[in-house]
């Protein structure tokens, strides 16, 4: 734990995901999978990884605020930061200056998580374990030791983060070994990107079919008569009782969401995701009132700036699906107390997990969620894309449409150093070769 930070890199790391249409959904068209990647040296030779999600360009800015905060970091051992991380986290986001640019969401709140996912990684590498289970192990008020209840004591006080994680002891080792043997549910995105073709997306449900899947999600919002016939396409391939999500990226205004929704009720979605803007909170309240007589729920959180507007989503009753982000939250620490919320308000989390990386960090919070907070499996699943898990050291296991839960210590991103240096921007071959056709 003696582990001093004596150094931190931050690299831009792109792959040409757009070029086959890989993301693409009604409002980002174009998505080359991104990411801001941190690399903390300590003096012992440890390291941790971290890393931010981004689509492309722009990417260069977080870079830009990764850099603006390592001195925050360089020179703290890990003894200094996880014996108060609370104060750790503040340090980061409540910085006299850099504050202004936030406080605590946008382009310096992404600069924040991916700084403090390497930390939660050299934490977990230290001990040895996977980052879910030095989750697991800890103590409930050191967990709760982590996590800035500032501007939420309002829904959820640190006694009452107490007592849920105290009740959640019960059956924790069978949740556990549960989990070990048969991993957590997933979804799949990866069969219904907007920018398919038909064919393509009829050979990937059945490939999918074939390799167990029965949770389908499906890009909508582009044009309605278009939606209605690739939902109705997708409901015949996965027939009547499987499941079917549908994501517009926030592409309606609320009645226009009520209304298109309202038009792709025949195929029984479970879910409509991100409806509308991502900061209207009682537009989704209005949506979630008007859609529930159709037995549709609203899911949202990918681009959730902070567990404040998770609070007013969870008090408004403005979705029935928490979507948390490994990435565009302040990493795990505020992670935590978003799941602590939901669990108050028995809303079940269905993580983001769309992205380079994602699904590699966030399998590890959703186990935690299910041994050690909700203890249930009712409408919960995390979902899954199939794209570029090579790229990672420890990459995500998936059997039987489950996530297996991870074995290597750290938090699972770390990316294979020829991997970085071959899609970093915009020195890497891939780039050098991109550009020059």
């Amino acid at each position: 734990m003696l582990h001093k930070i004596i150094n931190l890199t931050v690299r831009d790391v792109r792959f040409p995901t757009s070029v086959e249409q890989h993301g693409s959904d009604a409002m980002h068209t174009d998505p080359d999978y991104s990411a801001a990647y941190v690399v903390l040296d300590t003096d012992r030779g440890l390291r941790g990884f971290g890393l931010t999600f981004t689509l492309g360009k722009g990417t260069e800015i977080v870079v830009c605020a990764v850099e603006a905060l390592a001195a925050l970091v360089v020179g703290k051992t890990l003894q200094e930061i996880v014996s108060d991380f609370r104060g750790f986290y503040r340090l980061l986001t409540s910085d006299g200056q850099m504050r202004w640019l936030g406080p605590e969401k946008g382009v310096i709140h992404l600069a924040t998580a991916a700084v403090l996912n390497a930390v939660w990684d050299l934490w977990a590498r230290s001990e040895g374990k996977p980052l879910w289970k030095l989750l697991v192990d800890m103590d409930p008020k050191q967990i709760v030791s982590c996590i800035d209840f500032r501007y939420i004591t309002d829904v959820l006080t640190e006694k009452e983060a107490v007592d849920i994680l105290v009740k959640a002891q019960e059956g924790k080792q069978q949740r556990e070994d549960q989990m070990l043997k048969e991993g957590y549910p997933a979804y799949t995105t990866s069969c219904a990107w907007l920018g398919y073709p038909d064919q393509q997306l009829k050979q990937l449900c059945t490939d999918a079919l074939k390799s167990g899947w029965t949770k389908f999600k499906v890009k909508v919002g582009a044009d309605l008569e278009d939606d209605i016939r690739r939902c109705r396409l997708i409901r015949q391939m996965i027939g009547p009782n499987n499941t079917l999500m549908i994501d517009a990226n926030q592409r309606w205004d609320v009645a226009e969401a009520i209304s298109w929704v309202s038009r792709l009720s025949e195929f029984k979605p479970l879910w409509i995701e991100e409806p509308t803007s991502p900061d209207d909170i009682l537009g989704h309240a209005a949506i979630s009132k008007a859609l529930a007589p159709l037995g549709i729920g609203v899911a949202t959180g990918e681009q959730c700036h902070n567990r404040v507007m998770f609070k007013q989503f969870l008090q408004a009753s403005a979705l029935q699906f928490v979507q948390i982000d490994s990435c565009r939250l302040g990493s795990i620490n505020e992670n935590l107390a978003v799941l602590l919320m939901a669990h108050k308000f028995q809303v079940p989390v269905c993580p983001h997990a769309g992205g380079v990386g994602l699904c590699e960090l966030v399998q590890h919070l959703i186990l935690f969620d299910y041994i050690c907070v909700s203890a249930s499996l009712d409408s919960r699943m995390c979902e899954y894309v199939d794209h570029l898990h090579k790229h990672f050291t420890s990459p995500v296991v998936i059997q039987d449409a489950h996530y297996m839960p991870p074995k290597d210590p750290g938090y699972s991103c770390e990316m294979l150093e020829a991997s970085v240096q071959k899609h970093q921007y915009p020195e890497g071959d891939v780039w050098k070769q991109h550009m020059n056709k």
